[in-house]
């Protein structure tokens, strides 16, 4: 299921907690990412708040959003980049992504397979792309208080496991949001205390949601030649004369 659009927009940049959320987050993907000059760079998903640090390097950056989410005009008082797409039809020319970054997008749908076909289409060559998921173990996919808390939540091993089979290479995980999703403030003013912490416990076991980078894997290139020779298989009787039918007398 998605949630609406406006309820994505509330919590991100209305809400405390939300915007506490979109920093870890963001820290994470710059740790990944911390330069995009030249390159295209698009969201999937609710991804918005994750690009704003690629607006002024990036060649392009572009918001995708769903259509059963909604869009809303982003960023606020510059030119829009946000574009409202099917989840499975991009309008983005085949291979012509540098960096993709998905949030709120992979555990909305309901066709997973479709979505990450289109995204390995759209990515280019070696291109890399973040997923950003929601954690069956941590505490963010229990609760409804925020966006993590709708979907289908991930293990580290389910995400990367469907991830190869259609054709990424894994690069790098990591788990954010260690801070329980609550407003209350004693754990809003600890939340970064709380991160640093986190990152010392073994992987996943507490951060609520988790961070996948992989590559697009492109099939190794034939051999000149090869396929010509397998077609034509040498024969034992090579060069030998071809036994004519005997003629009748």
């Amino acid at each position: 299921m998605h949630l609406d659009v406006q309820d994505m927009r509330a919590f991100y940049y209305r809400s405390a907690l939300g915007r506490a959320a979109q920093r870890a987050v963001r820290g994470q993907l710059q740790a990944y990412w911390p330069e995009a000059k030249g390159q295209t760079v698009v969201g999937y998903g609710f991804a918005a708040p994750l690009l704003r640090p690629y607006l002024q390097e990036a060649r392009r950056v572009i918001a995708l959003m769903p259509a059963p989410q909604g869009v809303m005009a982003w960023p606020p008082g510059q030119a829009n980049v946000s574009v409202l797409c099917d989840e499975a039809l991009w309008p983005i020319d085949t291979g012509a992504i540098d960096k993709l970054v998905m949030l709120h997008g992979i555990e909305m749908t309901t066709a997973p397979d479709a979505l990450l076909a289109e995204a390995y289409r759209a990515l280019g060559p070696g291109g890399s792309i973040v997923f950003v998921v929601p954690n069956r173990a941590g505490l963010w996919s229990r609760s409804d208080a925020t966006p993590f808390g709708f979907g289908r939540p991930y293990t580290v091993g389910q995400l990367e496991g469907q991830l190869r089979y259609h054709g990424f290479v894994i690069e790098h995980h990591a788990a954010v949001l260690y801070q329980p999703p609550s407003a209350k403030r004693f754990w809003l003013k600890t939340g970064r205390a709380w991160e640093g912490f986190g990152r010392s416990m073994p992987f996943g076991l507490a951060g609520g949601v988790l961070m996948v980078e992989a590559v697009k894997q492109v099939p190794a290139p034939r051999r000149p030649g090869l396929g010509e020779r397998v077609k034509k298989p040498l024969s034992v009787l090579e060069g030998l004369g071809v036994p004519e039918p005997s003629r009748s007398t």
